[in-house]
Order: structure tokens, then sequence, then C-alpha cells
């Protein structure tokens, strides 16, 4: 299950996303995050990339997010 949606992430970063102008407000990508988180965390990583695209919108501040040590849905807080 898991190689089946770290392959839907890679098609979708080589055939949609190359082909489009960047528009994530986050760095890494949202795909980027989603592929770490679940290599991380397993299927909970799907969740939270989930999440990060909720996240993901013109009304967000956006900068540097990346994937928390421990499982968490909500917006990683650097200091």
């Amino acid at each position: 299950m898991l190689r089946l949606i770290k392959w839907m992430i890679g098609w979708y970063q080589r055939n949609i996303s190359a082909f489009r102008p960047a528009t994530c407000r986050y760095t890494p990508t949202c795909s980027n995050y989603m592929l770490e988180a679940t290599e991380r965390f397993g299927a909970a990583g799907v969740l939270m990339g989930l999440a990060r695209i909720l996240r993901c919108h013109p009304f967000v501040k956006g900068g540097f997010d990346p994937v928390p040590e421990h499982f968490s849905l909500l917006r990683n807080k650097i200091k």
C-alpha cells in the first residue's frame, strides 16, 4: 500500500507538478512533505500530508515547515 502511495506521489511530481508553475507556499513542497512523512511515519504520514495540503491556501503565510520528528497534524513550529 505504501509503495502505491509513493508511486502516486512520484507520478504527480513527474507528470503534473513538473509542468505547472511553483505555487506551494511552504518549503519543502506539499508533495515532498507527504513523501517524506510517508517514509518516516508510514500510513500516518499520509494523514500528515493531507493536513499539510489543507493548510496550503492563499491566506497562509507559508515558509519553512519540515516534517516533524514526532507525528503531528499541526504545523511544525521552528524557533
